[in-house]
Order: C-alpha cells, then sequence, then structure tokens
C-alpha cells in the first residue's frame, strides 16, 4: 500500500475534500499526506469509513440525527457515489457540516 503525497490549491473547502477523497478511495492507496491549501475558508467536514451494514441513512442518523438527510451526504459524495444505496465497506465518505 501507498502513501500518497497531495498538493495544490482548491477554490474551497468542499473542493479540496472531494479530490482528497478520490485519491483516498483509489486502489492500492493506503493513506494521503493532505498539503492542500484552500482558497475561500468553510467549515470541515467529517469523515465516515463505511462498515458491512452501514446506509447513508444510518450515517446521516449517526452524524446528523436524522436518517432523512442521507441526501445530504450523497450529494457531498458525487461523482464518487452514483446511486445512494451503492456503497461499499472501507469506502471513506464526506460527511459535510449543515448549514
Amino acid at each position: 500500500m501507498i502513501k500518497q503525497r497531495f498538493t495544490g490549491r482548491a477554490q474551497n473547502q468542499s473542493t479540496r475534500e472531494k479530490a482528497i477523497l478520490v485519491v483516498g478511495n483509489s486502489e492500492g492507496i493506503a493513506t494521503v499526506d493532505d498539503q492542500m491549501t484552500v482558497e475561500h475558508k468553510e467549515p470541515e467536514a467529517q469523515f465516515h469509513t463505511v462498515v458491512s451494514g452501514d446506509t447513508l441513512g444510518k450515517i446521516a442518523k449517526k452524524f446528523y440525527g436524522d436518517a432523512m438527510k442521507y441526501p445530504v451526504i450523497f450529494e457531498a459524495n458525487k461523482p464518487m457515489l452514483e446511486h445512494p444505496d451503492k456503497i461499499y465497506p472501507g469506502q471513506v465518505l464526506r460527511i459535510p457540516a449543515l448549514d
């Protein structure tokens, strides 16, 4: 497994986090050494590693207290996720702060 150094400048926090997720969810990458900077600061998201039995609804309930907030997580992880029901163990998801 490889530790990948990741540098550059992102327009905002969500773009930075999505780029890191894409790299980190690539086969063969064990960890990402995040060296990116952000032009426009925003609250940082949390991250969740999917385990067997997880659904976006269960994850939303855990982080937001409301399973019906799962679309927030789904939208935050596009285009990596193509359908809310298609997540897999080991996948790392971005859990953004609610406005």
